[in-house]
């Protein structure tokens, strides 16, 4: 028996960019074959400046960004296993990186992530066991990342509203000898729910065990054709 996971998506409650609440989310794969979701909700700029809070301690910056989470758990209940990942930016750059297996003490405990580069966000995630993977690194006004900072790259991207070049994700990855392929609907809005994900031999309820999982190996990627509603 295989278990399916959505491993990145993002709700309004945090994501400035998201369309979808936490209960939309629900509703949009209650009913699947998924039996968990990794919510990815950004960590940048936007998340704070759209609701006035670029100004709050770095405690209350995580207090809002943890509270998506903490929604998504209540609105998912016993439906799924809901485990806490993070989508970040860094101050005045486009690419964006998929952390798992973080906790809140981590993300209380190593300052403003957004102020890092990537060599020093590597380290950290290194030093705390977590998993580093660039996200959707082909999309146009990224830069593809130094692949030694990297456990590897989302190779499969599927939000519709971009072209992220899979493909050519894929590619790279492969080229580079990263085993560490991820695989992500990257959930905006209701259309986007269950194009990409992950699936286990095995349920997972904790980031510990995804970590575990993650780094033997043990899953492999969905891919399912979808159609862009916009070229870039």
């Amino acid at each position: 028996m295989e278990y399916l996971y959505e491993m990145h998506a993002h709700t309004k409650e945090v994501s400035n960019c998201a369309v979808a609440t936490a209960k939309d989310l629900v509703e949009s794969y209650k009913g699947t074959e998924y039996k968990g979701i990794v919510l990815t909700n950004h960590l940048n700029e936007m998340t704070f400046k759209r609701i006035h809070m670029e100004d709050a301690s770095w405690d209350e910056k995580i207090d809002h960004f943890l509270s998506g989470y903490n929604i998504l758990k209540k609105e998912a209940g016993d439906r799924f296993n809901v485990l806490l990942g993070v989508e970040i930016n860094f101050y005045n750059t486009a690419n964006d990186y998929l952390v798992y297996g973080v906790t809140e003490e981590f993300l209380r405990s190593n300052g403003d992530l957004m102020a890092m580069d990537l060599e020093e966000l590597s380290k950290i995630t290194h030093e705390n066991g977590l998993l580093l993977v660039q996200a959707h690194p082909f999309r146009r006004d990224m830069e593809v990342a130094d692949w030694k900072l990297l456990d590897g790259y989302e190779i499969f991207n599927g939000n519709p509203r971009h072209y992220s070049s899979n493909e050519i994700a894929e590619e790279w990855a492969k080229f580079h000898n990263k085993s560490l392929v991820l695989s992500g609907s990257d959930f905006h809005e209701i259309e986007d729910a269950g194009i990409g994900g992950v699936y286990f031999n095995k349920e997972i309820k904790t980031n510990g065990e995804l970590l575990e999982e993650l780094k033997a190996g043990n899953y492999r990627v969905r891919k399912v054709d979808f159609k862009h509603t916009r070229k870039e």
